[in-house]
């Protein structure tokens, strides 16, 4: 790697190649990797490779498990054909403590309740959500004594990121000082409301604000899910067809962007006939060669993509994409191999047979779930080889507010994927990407220079975002744009100067808190932009966008200030 310009206003630190590791602070437990249960017949082949020199990871075939929902007090009654039914799985969400310990019982202690409170009053960016299907993944194996249930529950990768608890969050660094709410900026991009514009090509749809399931991690914490007692939400103002219609007005005028991935929130909570209706009008844009729709609930609630009016609405998407020779995707999200069941290939399978031609993996790389070359290879041959999904991209946990005992640092993913390499078909074996704020994803080796000490990366890319495009003179490509290391993983002079830069900033961070409450305004509350008496005006072309600004430095280690609401415009609508 060649080493940052010195005299780069960014690069105020000559690299570091090789970390201090006997100064590092010592990294924090890890939870005790799980394993979902082995047949006899893999048991046997691996006592014949036994006296063979073992490999790194050593591979062993292990069916897919869908754990007894009836173990636990509350699902005692639960019929298989109710486990099977989508409606019956939304209705029985957990949203709260309350419902969490009619499902569990007596089976957690009351410590565990406490810390979950106290996560949720201080800590967390997501409100509680969780379908049956994602909860029965959790402790599966688990004794059904109380103390030892609740050990095991504590220890769960997938519990960690889907019902994150106080003794989670890191005690001296829960948010990096230069985390945001809006961490990679998608709201600036933003060409119509929800419409992200950040690479020439590619665009990124955000139909709806809202998941069959939250999860911890959430990089668009600041808009996905209900507000939190630390985070008000930003929230969509256009009603959905005005949106969609903006969407597309602006895919007819723009014929260079060819791939559109319609996300959002989750697909799921689309009601499926809007959906098709969009889908179907965007398949009529010529322009358009490749779509991608994401959902996570292929895994989290994959009963939904079984229903057989949805999977009928796919077949005919998906004729229609075929007979134009575009090439329509589904994008899901695993991070642990407990979360793959044989549900999730009986809907994966479904939606391949009903004409979609891949499914793939885009997951979230995290330290106590999946950060070991183990966790990884587990998880990528479930999917590939029995739950019939493509490992494709594994991201580094976003610079989010309150993430990181999540997040790992570039260096370690770096190891990670060289750890990888070699195990899996070379289509399938995933890539560890780096999402850099204001640039986009990198692979985690394309980093163009790396101060080791204060965890400070550098990145350039070789293209324009729209907002760059049309800012007056434009982004010289070879501005580097900074990322971030965890603090708790550098070394003792890395963590001391990042404590004095907090130290610095908390005066500032204190004025402005104090300014917000003197003009009465609450932080993270989006206004409603005066726009509901014109929402049903003819939809004019968007307006030319403003200028991108530089992203502000963050002030302190609490949640940053939300999505800054759009300059007014012309259109009623208030596209950005």
């Amino acid at each position: 790697m060649d080493r940052p310009d010195p005299g780069h206003p960014e690069n105020p630190r000559p690299e570091n190649p090789r970390p201090e590791s006997e100064r590092a602070e010592p990294p924090r437990a890890e939870p005790p990797r799980t394993e979902p249960p082995r047949t006899e017949a893999s048991r046997t082949e691996a006592s014949v490779g036994a006296a063979r020199p073992r490999q790194p990871y050593q591979y062993v075939r292990t069916a897919l498990v869908e754990p007894d929902w009836r173990r636990l007090p509350g699902w005692r009654d639960v019929t298989d054909a109710q486990w099977r039914d989508a409606q019956w799985q939304r209705a029985h969400c957990v949203k709260n403590a309350r419902q969490l310990q009619a499902v569990f019982g007596d089976l957690l202690t009351g410590d565990f309740y406490d810390q979950l409170a106290s996560d949720q009053a201080q800590f967390a960016t997501m409100s509680m959500l969780l379908p049956p299907q994602m909860l029965n993944t959790m402790a599966a194996d688990a004794a059904a004594e109380r103390h030892a249930f609740t050990a095991a529950f504590l220890a769960d990768p997938v519990r960690r990121y889907m019902l994150p608890v106080h003794a989670d969050r890191h005690p001296r660094w829960p948010s990096h000082p230069k985390a945001e709410r809006d961490s990679l900026h998608e709201a600036q991009m933003w060409v119509v409301e929800g419409l992200t514009h950040r690479y020439p090509t590619k665009v990124l749809a955000e139909l709806v604000s809202t998941c069959p399931q939250y999860c911890g991690h959430c990089t668009r914490m600041d808009l996905v899910g209900t507000s939190t007692p630390q985070v008000t939400k930003t929230r969509l103002v256009l009603r959905p067809f005005h949106r969609q219609e903006l969407m597309l007005d602006y895919l007819k005028r723009t014929p260079t962007v060819r791939d559109v991935v319609v996300s959002g929130g989750d697909l799921a909570n689309v009601p499926w006939p809007q959906l098709e209706s969009f889908l179907m009008r965007l398949l009529e844009l010529e322009t358009v060669r490749d779509i991608r729709l994401a959902s996570k609930s292929v895994v989290g609630l994959p009963q939904h993509w079984l229903q057989p009016e949805v999977l009928e609405g796919v077949h005919r998407v998906a004729g229609v994409a075929a007979r134009r020779s575009v090439n329509l995707a589904v994008h899901t999200h695993a991070n642990h191999v407990r979360s793959v069941t044989p549900l999730v290939a009986e809907a994966a399978r479904a939606l391949l047979d009903a004409g979609v031609r891949d499914v793939r993996n885009q997951g979230v790389l995290m330290r106590g779930v999946n950060a070991t070359p183990e966790d990884l290879l587990d998880l990528c041959f479930a999917l590939q080889g029995e739950a019939n999904i493509l490992p494709y991209y594994f991201y580094l946990c976003d610079m989010i507010p309150n993430a990181e005992h999540w997040r790992t640092s570039v260096h370690e993913a770096q190891r990670l994927q060289e750890a990888i390499m070699g195990y899996l078909p070379g289509y399938a074996t995933p890539r560890l990407v780096c999402d850099v704020p204001n640039l986009g994803k990198r692979w985690v080796h394309q980093v163009v220079g790396y101060d080791r000490e204060r965890g400070i990366s550098y990145w350039t890319k070789n293209y324009r975002t729209e907002l760059e495009v049309r800012a007056a003179g434009g982004t010289p490509l070879e501005r580097r744009h900074p990322y971030y290391d965890p603090v708790d993983t550098l070394p003792e002079a890395g963590r001391r100067w990042w404590a004095e830069q907090a130290a610095r900033s908390e005066p500032a961070a204190r004025e402005g808190q104090a300014a917000r409450e003197g003009q009465g305004t609450r932080p993270g509350r989006p206004g409603r932009r005066g726009l509901p008496a014109l929402l049903a005006a003819p939809l004019p072309a968007p307006p030319a966008l403003p200028v991108l600004p530089a992203p502000p430095a963050s002030t302190s280690p609490a949640v940053p200030a939300p999505r800054p609401a759009p300059t007014p415009q012309t259109t009623p609508e208030g596209a950005r």
